[in-house]
């Protein structure tokens, strides 16, 4: 393998793997700023070893570790807790000995809780809707700066202030790495689905620049949602929001012509559409049903949706934007047929 092979593997590596390092390293120090630069730290010593040493069988293992070692050097130069300098250190200790099966363990112990929990922190509402979006999309999405200054056609310095600026603001504010719980997760609830979908609608729908849509955007706000319906998926209001996402994201490809021009639905070929979000669009899975029930059976519903290219809901969608996160906009969209 090239160094030029080995520089985009480490890349892919990191587009991958930065979510989980930087929710475990967070979950340790209780900063979200600090445990960035902790896993950039790793990803740095990963770019200086591995293309003279190779890539690690567990990449994602193998940063975790590094990252580690460099959370205990920072724990310790700011005297931190005796007692977590000690829990860490054991931890790390017992990774040492047992070798490759630990390795792996330390990225995926308590990984989605750990996610969960920056997902919640990253759209806290003590930052600005800006602050969030720049913020999620940096560290959960693993975009750089320059990739969401690019996105949302603002200069690079700006995106940078405005993500140093809510990281200040977590730590300043104390804010805990943790998920809200009791009648504090609704609102939070939907401060996070508000960002998703805040991330996907300026991909559908661009609000500045020259394109009519942004794609990429629309496909990092559906990650996100899939990420978030899988760790919580006991949530109606995900999946509705993840339903619609898939659904609108079906006829991405069929909404613009050759010259870029834009194309509304009853003019669009349906050949172009993505059957394969139209069909998870309404999957719900068995152990879901209760949330089926909820959605007044979103199977069905989508299939009356397709079937009519004179429904007024979707003829709407096309106009203007869905702000209603609740699951039930999509019975509301139905309910215009009659």
């Amino acid at each position: 393998m090239t160094g030029t092979d080995t520089h985009r593997a480490i890349d892919a590596v990191w587009r991958i793997e930065s979510p989980r390092l930087i929710a475990g390293l967070a979950r340790i120090v209780r900063d979200v700023g600090l445990a960035e630069e902790l896993a950039q730290d790793a990803l740095v010593t990963a770019l200086e070893r591995w293309p003279q040493s190779g890539i690690p069988d567990n990449p994602g293992a193998w940063l975790m570790a590094a990252a580690k070692h460099r959370a205990i050097d920072s724990l310790r130069r700011k005297k931190l807790l005796e007692r977590k300098h000690e829990e860490l250190g054991r931890e790390l200790e017992v990774e040492q000995e047992t070798a490759g099966p630990d390795l792996d363990a330390a990225l995926d112990d308590d990984i989605g809780d750990d996610l969960l929990r920056l997902i919640f922190t990253s759209c806290h509402p003590v930052l600005s809707p800006e602050a969030r979006l720049a913020l999620t999309l940096r560290l959960i999405g693993g975009l750089s700066t320059d990739e969401i200054a690019r996105a949302f056609l603002a200069g690079e310095p700006t995106i940078a202030q405005r993500i140093v600026r809510a990281k200040r603001t977590l730590a300043e504010k104390q804010i805990p790495f943790e998920v809200p719980r009791g009648a504090e997760l609704a609102t939070r609830l939907a401060s996070v689905l508000e960002v998703i979908y805040l991330i996907f609608n300026e991909g559908y729908s661009a609000t500045a620049g020259d394109d009519w849509m942004r794609p990429q955007l629309c496909e990092d706000a559906l990650r996100l949602g899939r990420i978030l319906a899988g760790l919580a998926a006991d949530e109606p209001e995900v999946h509705g929001l993840l339903a619609l996402m898939e659904i609108q994201a079906s006829r991405v490809g069929a909404r613009v012509g050759p010259s870029g021009e834009p194309i509304l639905l009853l003019d669009q070929n349906r050949a172009r559409w993505d059957q394969l979000l139209i069909r998870r669009g309404p999957v719900i899975e068995d152990t879901h049903q209760r949330l089926a029930d909820e959605l007044g059976s979103v199977r069905e519903i989508v299939s009356r949706l397709l079937r009519s290219f004179e429904d007024r809901g979707w003829v709407k969608l096309e106009r203007e934007r869905v702000t209603v996160l609740d699951p039930k906009s999509l019975a509301a969209l139905a309910a215009h047929q009659g």
